[in-house]
């Protein structure tokens, strides 16, 4: 078990963040800079702070950064970064972009390991119950004790420093019991607890009435036999291996469990044997010189490279280009002297309600046409009043009941067909935009346009040079569709119910207009 606050590559960091929080915390710096995220030497951060001319050490390692240009960009990128960055962002920087989780483990070795995915971890949950503040996260960490149980479960190639108490039901090749010699036990507490009496505070040995020599005798017992559980314990974790030593006095009871092992081994047939700190016992199965492993080096597992692309910061995407519609590339759209005597927003506003009866009205027989433009026109966010809603419907009839546009909505034809496409002549521009009705013929490929304005040209060469190069970029768009039949465009001027041919050569001039101005 570790305490997160407690290891030395969680204490870096922190001492990192908070340099971060607060600039003039010297020590924090000074405790970065001679961490492995840094490196600094004893000497050079001596030469940095000693006789400065700054009261702070940041000023002056910012005056000396042509000296320290590694520190000081680390330091200064990260510094910039500190008011826009949370507690969990900040830590992933300094370790992955700038290198700090493998600086960390080459000094503090593999274990360290666990320590950074742990204050990383608490990152987290700190920012998903918090306000993301650093200040606020160094506090939280300072106050909040945290312990974690390593994964110590698997092998490896380490030493393992752990209690008996830890080792409980792990295994490892070799085993060192490394304190084994005479340990002076005492009870600690203060107060007896006698079973079925008052607690009593205890007294000297000498002074300690029959009742409570008996309570301190059963303590004893029972430490004793958990030291014995204890015992068994360290001697079955060993897989190959069983080392047993200790320093100080063994005595002669084998009370201990250097003398309890010894006594085990002597009746097990153990030999005498030297060791380069004097002479032990040596208790062994099979010939271990002449063993299949005996010499053989180990070596380590070869480890891939990492990719390029882990270390390299990400290209910037190039910037994507808006998407153009054909209604405004430009252009005007109404002819002159209309703005003088019509509401624009409510032109347009009328135009689409227009729009939606002339998608919806060719479906259903004449005599629900008055029901259907009151169900969509007198509702809603964009609802109009009835008078207006009746025009709107009169407008559209007019339209449809006309003799020579009659056969244009027919059952075949298409509505509101949206279109997408890449137009050479817009230097590959993509345009977006939606067709109000498109007649597909065998040879041929009619586009009409819907338009309610209240003044109508009377020749395609009056037509509004915004209507005309939305009527081109449509016919660019199905020519891609259709390479093979001629495209042809036409306005449907709703006012009039006036049905307007535009000759080919119109329509692509004016988008051309478009893509060289």
């Amino acid at each position: 078990r570790l305490k997160v606050g407690a290891e030395l590559a969680v204490r870096d960091l922190t001492a990192l963040l908070a340099f971060l929080s607060t600039p003039d915390d010297d020590l924090s710096l000074a405790a970065v800079l001679r961490s492995p995220l840094i490196g600094l030497s004893e000497a050079e951060l001596y030469d940095l702070a000693h006789d400065r001319s700054e009261i702070r050490l940041w000023p002056a390692l910012r005056r000396r950064k042509a000296d320290f240009p590694a520190a000081h960009d680390l330091l200064f990128r990260m510094r910039n970064q500190a008011d826009f960055l949370g507690p969990y962002d900040l830590l992933e920087r300094i370790l992955t972009r700038f290198g700090g989780r493998q600086r960390l483990l080459a000094r503090l070795g593999d274990e360290a390991e666990d320590g950074i995915d742990a204050i990383l971890s608490l990152a987290m949950t700190y920012e998903g119950t918090e306000t993301p503040s650093l200040t606020g996260f160094l506090t939280w960490m300072e106050t909040d004790d945290v312990e974690i149980k390593r994964q110590s479960d698997t092998a490896g190639d380490r030493i393992r420093v752990m209690t008996t108490h830890g080792a409980k039901g792990l295994e490892s090749p070799i085993v060192i019991l490394p304190d084994t010699a005479d340990r002076q036990l005492r009870h600690r507490d203060e107060v007896i607890r006698p079973e079925g009496s008052l607690p009593q505070w205890k007294t000297r040995s000498d002074q300690m009435p029959s009742a409570m020599v008996d309570v301190m005798a059963a303590a004893k017992q029972a430490q004793d036999e958990e030291r014995m559980r204890l015992l068994y314990v360290a001697l079955t974790r060993a897989e190959t291996w069983l080392i047993v030593c200790g320093c100080g006095e063994t005595g002669k009871d084998a009370s201990n469990w250097h003398g309890l092992v010894e006594a085990g081994m002597n009746d097990a047939g153990a030999t005498p044997f030297q060791t380069p700190t004097g002479g032990g016992l040596r208790l062994q199965f099979g010939d271990w010189a002449t063993s299949e492993d005996a010499g053989t080096e180990h070596r380590r597992p070869d480890v891939q490279p990492l990719a390029n692309w882990i270390t390299e910061r990400a290209q910037i995407p190039a910037e994507r280009v808006a998407t153009l519609s054909p209604s405004t590339l430009g252009g005007a759209k109404i002819m002159a002297g209309e703005v003088e005597t019509h509401d624009l927003e409510a032109a347009l506003r009328r135009g689409s309600d227009l729009h939606r009866l002339l998608e919806h009205m060719p479906g259903l027989p004449p005599d629900q046409w008055a029901g259907l433009a009151h169900a969509l026109l007198c509702f809603g966010e964009t609802a109009v009043s009835t008078v207006e809603a009746n025009q709107i419907l009169a407008e559209a009839r007019l339209v449809l009941g006309h003799p020579s546009l009659r056969n244009l909505f027919a059952a075949d034809a298409l509505t509101e067909v949206a279109i997408s496409a890449e137009l050479p002549e817009l230097g590959d521009r993509r345009i977006n935009g939606t067709i109000d009705l498109l007649l597909v013929k065998p040879d041929s490929v009619l586009i009409i346009d819907y338009k309610s304005n209240a003044l109508v040209p009377e020749t395609p060469d009056q037509v509004p040079r915004g209507v005309l190069r939305q009527m081109g970029a449509y016919a660019a768009a199905m020519a891609q569709v259709y390479p093979a039949r001629r495209i042809d465009t036409a306005i449907l001027w709703t006012r009039t119910a006036t049905l307007m041919p535009l000759p080919h050569d119109i329509v692509r001039q004016a988008l051309a207009d478009y893509a060289t101005s």
